[in-house]
């Protein structure tokens, strides 16, 4: 993946959970950061270069990598 595209991860919905999107592709929807992880995985960003807290890749809508309900 591009580094200039940037994941969002969506505000937790009230049924739990939160979408995980990549531009206007809906990735699926995570209940914590192992979910977050797999969709990432098969966007074709490696696990090892992922920083949750890193900006340029995650945008955390709705709470950090710690707010899933």
């Amino acid at each position: 993946m591009p580094g200039h595209v940037r994941i969002v991860v969506h505000p937790p919905s009230p049924s739990g959970g939160r979408q995980v999107t990549v531009g206007r592709e809906v990735l699926g929807t995570a209940y914590g950061v192992i979910d977050l992880y797999e969709f990432m995985r098969r966007a074709g960003v490696p696990k090892d270069d992922v920083r949750l807290e890193d900006a340029a890749l995650i945008d955390w809508q709705g709470g950090g990598p710690g707010v899933w309900s």
